[in-house]
């Protein structure tokens, strides 16, 4: 029985036994058990991810720069103006009704006052060596009113706090001068509490409603969220330059502000947080950002928009 010749010219067999000598090369050759293995795994993906699709669900968040307000804080203004003597409190020191806060020079009220206080000695001097001294005792009535006067301006040099409570803000350093109707200081009551202020997207006015989750994340502070529960929302959708005008003077520029928005509230359940294993106050106009999530949708629905309608209610 003769063999079948082969399809290939010898020339060819010869050079292709030739290069595999020289290239060290050898044909490839796949193992059934890999890609059997490969088979099962890449249909078992495949699997995963539509199930994903049809049982995963996209959110959308309302996002908005938010500010940290301090309400029931009591804020002291110097009603003269003048060079700062001392500061005798520290922000964070509880003080007690009455402590000295602020010491202001005073040279001028004390000189009035030993003035003062000399003429009233010396028209009492008169008026105990002739009790009959009309004079004497006239200059005593009025050198007495003048004495009072003088002790209460030299007393409105040191500024007091109104009642117990923690320092917060402090604006003033020794040697500092300040005009008359600048703040001094912020003193928070035992009743003060920490309020957040939120700006979201106006857009979104429709979905958001009290009783709503809300994140806030303090800059500076990243990755450390707090979950807070919305109090009120807004009625009205307002521009930046209402928005700012809210804030006031202060704080108006303290945080961007951009586009439609409308106002969010929350309270936060304490006035310090923990960091690190480090407590931290919350202070007045401290920046934040906050969402809250206004949407949940079928990832299957966002890329198959046209089920909605195949579904009850549109899905």
């Amino acid at each position: 029985m003769t063999s079948r010749p082969s399809p290939y010219r010898k020339e060819a067999l010869e050079y292709r036994q030739q290069a595999h000598v020289e290239s060290g090369g050898d044909v490839l050759r796949i193992s059934p058990v890999w890609t059997r293995w490969a088979y099962w795994v890449l249909l078992g993906a495949l699997a995963c991810a539509l199930l994903f699709f049809c049982v995963g669900t996209l959110f959308e968040y309302a996002a908005g720069p938010a500010l940290i307000r301090v309400e029931g804080k009591t804020d002291l203004t110097v009603a003269f103006s003048g060079v700062v003597l001392s500061v005798d409190a520290q922000p964070g020191q509880r003080v007690v009704a009455g402590q000295p806060l602020v010491r202001f020079a005073s040279e001028q009220e004390q000189g009035t006052l030993a003035r003062i206080s000399r003429e009233f000695e010396l028209q009492l001097v008169r008026y105990l060596r002739d009790p009959s001294d009309e004079g004497a005792r006239q200059a005593l009535t009025g050198l007495r009113a003048e004495r009072e006067l003088a002790q209460a301006r030299l007393e409105e040099r040191t500024l007091r706090a109104p009642h117990a409570g923690v320092v917060g803000d402090l604006r003033l350093q020794p040697g500092q001068y300040i005009s008359s109707g600048m703040r001094a200081l912020s003193l928070w009551g035992d009743d003060a509490t920490v309020a957040v202020l939120a700006f979201l997207p106006g857009q979104y006015r429709p979905l958001l409603v009290p009783g709503m989750d809300l994140r806030l994340e303090l800059q500076g502070f990243a990755y450390e969220y707090r979950d807070l529960v919305i109090e009120s929302v807004g009625d009205q959708i307002i521009g930046p330059g209402e928005a700012r005008r809210y804030l006031g003077q202060e704080l108006g520029d303290a945080i961007p502000l951009e586009g439609a928005l409308v106002l969010v509230r929350a309270r936060l359940p304490l006035r310090t947080f923990v960091r690190e294993g480090r407590t931290f106050n919350y202070y007045d106009g401290m920046p934040a950002r906050a969402e809250a999530r206004v949407k949940s949708e079928s990832i299957l629905l966002t890329l198959v928009p046209g089920l909605k309608e195949l579904l009850p209610h549109g899905g």
